[in-house]
């Protein structure tokens, strides 16, 4: 719930004559002291509340250092390597019930991108992507498409299933038996859909995108996409935390949400994390105008804004996985470390990102080169955080064993 409107006694106003900071006495947590009472208060591990984050966004978005700053420190405090997942993406069955403002994932029937994977198809890939040491075997279709689709309902019939969670239950358990690590995105699953899920993937992932129900009115994004309502995103992430099943969520940036309804999104999930404690990272996805969508003449997420948006986002989220998907800022990702990200999200040697394909992947040497000049270094993780390996199961456990360092991330070995 927000906070109720309020008159803060702690207004972020510049001060252009002062130091941007200076050292601060041994008692406080921090060495650096802003103009921003609430940030100092974040930085001596304070939680910041909804009202101070649009005061601190409305007060310092247009000078955003030190907001940068803060992201900064609080991601070398908490998190000290930017990793991320070596995948396979299987684009499993992209016919979709939903019609989003912006996706050009969604294929119909006939088209040339239209993705239908049998079981075979799935095992090849499988076999294929473990020689190339990938790690995770990343599932994604469309939203239930047999409840749309004459097409999707024969297909599931003649492969022997009769609900498209019941094929990925399926594909989940090939991939698992052939080396790899499932992680499904597949929409707004039922609790025993996901219960049923776990027990090969050790992570699934569903972005919230926005938590703002103004964006599924009449011409907004998701105005014919039922499944991006946000109160039945928020529930199925309620449902994954009942079962406590790590989830990857996040939002979309520059959609048409204002940066209140950001500032809101961010703090649904770290309620839902708090409550339950399965959110192992957030997304933050800058939206990119593509051709053939409702939204192909709305201008892409401005850079300095998106920044801005992943560092308060740390600030709100200390602790957090904050992942930005490095393609889609293909020529300055690398200075997305300085707002506190600390994870790139899957990388594929082999398979394009079907959602986003006009944005190749950066080759995962060149991210290695990156990470390592801004002071870090590279590596590889599973699908699942270290610091929630502990929810897996144990044949899971098992597997991750065997090429797992004791840090619980990939043995270098393995995927160099």
């Amino acid at each position: 719930m927000r906070d109720p409107p309020q008159i803060s006694q702690m207004v972020c106003l510049p001060t252009p004559h002062k130091d941007k900071y200076y050292k601060q006495k041994p008692h406080v947590l921090s060495d650096l002291v802003f103009d921003c009472e609430q940030l100092n208060r974040v930085l001596d591990g304070k939680e910041i509340t909804r009202s101070q984050m649009y005061e601190v966004f409305d007060s310092m978005a247009r000078r955003a250092d030190d907001i940068y700053e803060t992201a900064k420190t609080l991601r070398d405090r908490y998190k000290k390597q930017i990793t991320f997942s070596k995948k396979a993406f299987f684009n499993s069955i992209n016919l979709c019930s939903d019609i989003c403002g912006y996706c050009t994932y969604k294929a119909e029937p006939g088209q040339t991108k239209l993705s239908m994977m049998s079981k075979d198809d799935v095992r090849n890939l499988a076999r294929l992507a473990k020689r190339y040491r990938c790690v995770e075997a990343l599932f994604v279709t469309g939203e239930r498409p047999e409840q749309k689709y004459q097409e999707a309902r024969e297909w599931l019939k003649k492969n022997g299933f009769s609900s498209t969670p019941e094929y990925l239950a399926h594909v989940s358990e090939i991939a698992f038996s052939e080396g790899l690590f499932p992680h499904t995105n597949a929409g707004n699953l039922t609790k025993p859909e996901l219960n049923d899920l776990k027990k090969t993937n050790g992570s699934m992932g569903l972005m919230l995108e926005s938590s703002s129900e103004r964006l599924t009115q009449k011409n907004m994004p998701h105005h014919l996409a039922p499944s991006k309502n946000p109160s039945a995103r928020l529930r199925v992430l309620e449902s994954a935390g009942e079962l406590k099943i790590p989830m990857t969520t996040g939002v979309l940036v520059g959609i048409g949400e204002t940066p209140h309804e950001i500032i809101d999104s961010l703090f649904e999930i770290k309620r839902l994390h708090q409550k339950h404690g399965h959110i192992q990272e957030v997304i933050l996805q800058n939206f990119q105008p593509k051709p053939d969508t409702r939204m192909r003449g709305s201008a892409s997420a401005e850079e300095d804004y998106f920044k801005t948006i992943v560092a308060l986002c740390r600030i709100i989220m200390p602790t957090m996985n904050i992942q930005i998907p490095p393609n889609l800022s293909p020529d300055s990702y690398q200075s997305f470390i300085d707002a506190g990200i600390n994870d790139w999200g899957g990388i594929s040697p082999l398979t394009p990102d079907y959602v986003n394909p006009e944005f190749g992947w950066p080759e995962i040497e060149r991210i290695q080169k990156n990470t390592h000049s801004a002071g870090f270094e590279l590596k590889a993780r599973f699908p699942v955080y270290p610091e929630f390996i502990w929810m897996v199961n144990l044949e899971i456990y098992g597997k991750m064993q065997q090429i797992s360092d004791e840090e619980g991330l990939v043995v270098d070995w393995y995927w160099k």
